[in-house]
């Protein structure tokens, strides 16, 4: 964000990454997995103390496939899917988190996609059954490059533009910061 660590920048008191991870603790979720440059201990220290698992990433200069990758690798064989959410998404809620699991709970075998209306974003949770595809990204890709042939998404709509609206440019942050006033 021109220049700006966006991830370490406040939200809501505290690092946007940190106030993320504290919702994340608060779903249903189990191993909490957080993919971080190997070079960024702002962001470590926004997640000390927390009951998340850092993931160090060493190739994330390639690109965010290396950490779609490096978080897959980090699942552990007996969870049946993971849910990829970007860091910078400040009005996801633990409500929102906790209802994408519970459809997927209904379509196990099913990519469920949070969507403003009809519109897809993010969260995604992916089943283990995409996971190799997952670990085949390269470069720039995320989890879009796989959902682009998956024949098999759910939408999941979510309040507002919550699964689409994120922090990536000082615009975004000011219209975030007026829709809190």
């Amino acid at each position: 964000m021109r220049g700006v660590d966006k991830l370490t920048e406040p939200l809501r008191g505290q690092p946007m990454l940190r106030d993320r991870a504290v919702m994340l603790t608060q779903t249903r979720l189990s191993d909490l997995f957080v993919v971080l440059p190997t070079e960024a201990p702002a962001r470590q220290e926004a997640l000390a103390w927390l009951d998340v698992q850092t993931v160090l990433n060493p190739d994330a200069a390639s690109g965010m496939a290396s950490s779609v990758k490096a978080g897959i690798r980090a699942v552990p064989p007996d969870c049946d899917a993971a849910l990829i959410m970007p860091a910078d998404m400040p009005d996801i809620e633990v409500t929102d988190i906790d209802a994408l699991c519970a459809a997927f709970i209904k379509h196990p075998r099913h990519i469920l996609r949070a969507a403003a209306g009809e519109t897809p974003g993010s969260p995604v949770i992916f089943p283990r059954s995409y996971f190799k595809k997952l670990l085949r990204l390269e470069g720039d890709q995320s989890g879009r490059a796989v959902l682009k042939t998956a024949t098999n998404v759910i939408l999941h709509p979510l309040k507002g533009d919550r699964a689409t609206f994120d922090l990536d440019t000082p615009e975004a942050w000011a219209l975030w910061h007026k829709r809190q006033s």
